[in-house]
């Protein structure tokens, strides 16, 4: 099975789950000014680049989608009419329950849709890192996915969406948490008091380690900030069409966002990082 999985989409996922592909195609391929630093991301993985998404998925029997949030859908629907009959599309993307079910009306017709949730960071675990599986080809999907030599994969049930939502909501604290950390912290900084407010915060919470965690999130945010604001904007999405709310989540997608978009280097620690942000505009309100 191994040597029939392709990559569409080949970013930091690609190269983490590299060992399991032998192909792929991602659309930076089509940039010039774009394509040589690509090529090299392939060649790092000992992945084999095609020119078009045709040329990857001619006669693929797994396909790994692995594109940015705002891609999912429409990555499904432009590689449906190439897909090989009964070919499976694991969408590991980060979106919405309704995104993937749209996703899957796409495929369905020609393939089997798995609806994949990614559950930790792709580094340092790569095949390792955790995979929830859920849809009407669950099964298929997970037994495709160790095949191809994934590690902890688990299948959550029977619907598109069920891997998903759950992906999504854990988001609404692992993302919040780190945009209130890093607006904690930027304003503990500017008002001179940071050593005492994380003083104050592992008063209360004993053993938690506020200046590390503040360093990890915030180099998060630095350096993935832009993409974890796209996943939260389908966290929003996904609160929304439950009904339940999301001011929250549309709060952490902007802060995700002002900070990510400054692409500053993540320097280390944690008085580094707050040093580079600091001399920035203000960041943009959520409201």
């Amino acid at each position: 099975m191994a040597s029939a999985v392709t990559f569409i989409g080949f970013g930091e996922a690609g190269l983490a789950f590299a060992a399991a592909g032998a192909r792929g195609y991602d659309r930076k391929l089509d940039d010039p000014s774009l394509r040589a630093a690509k090529l090299s991301d392939f060649d790092a993985g000992y992945v084999t680049a095609c020119d078009s998404a045709k040329a990857a998925l001619d006669g693929a029997r797994m396909v790994l989608s692995l594109v940015t949030a705002d891609q999912a859908l429409p990555a499904a629907r432009s590689a449906a009419p190439l897909l090989a009959a009964g070919a499976l599309w694991l969408d590991m993307n980060s979106v919405a329950p309704g995104t993937k079910q749209g996703a899957a009306a796409a495929i369905g017709p020609v393939g089997r849709y798995v609806d994949v949730a990614v559950m930790a960071p792709v580094h340092p675990l790569g095949l390792a890192v955790p995979l929830l599986v859920s849809g009407p080809h669950a099964e298929a999907g997970a037994e495709a996915l160790a095949t191809a030599g994934f590690t902890h994969v688990r299948i959550v049930g029977s619907r598109v969406g069920d891997a998903s939502a759950i992906k999504m909501i854990r988001s609404v604290l692992v993302k919040g948490m780190e945009a209130l950390s890093a607006e904690c912290a930027l304003a503990a900084e500017a008002a001179g008091v940071r050593a005492e407010v994380i003083a104050s915060l592992e008063a209360s919470w004993a053993g938690a380690d506020w200046e590390r965690r503040f360093d990890y999130n915030l180099e998060r945010m630095m350096v993935h900030g832009e993409r974890r604001a796209a996943e939260m904007r389908e966290v929003v999405r996904t609160l929304d069409d439950l009904g339940t709310g999301s001011a929250m989540s549309r709060a952490t997608a902007c802060r995700q966002q002002d900070i990510g978009e400054r692409h500053l280097v993540a320097s280390e620690g944690l008085a580094a990082k707050l040093a580079a942000l600091l001399p920035a505009a203000p960041l943009e309100s959520a409201a």
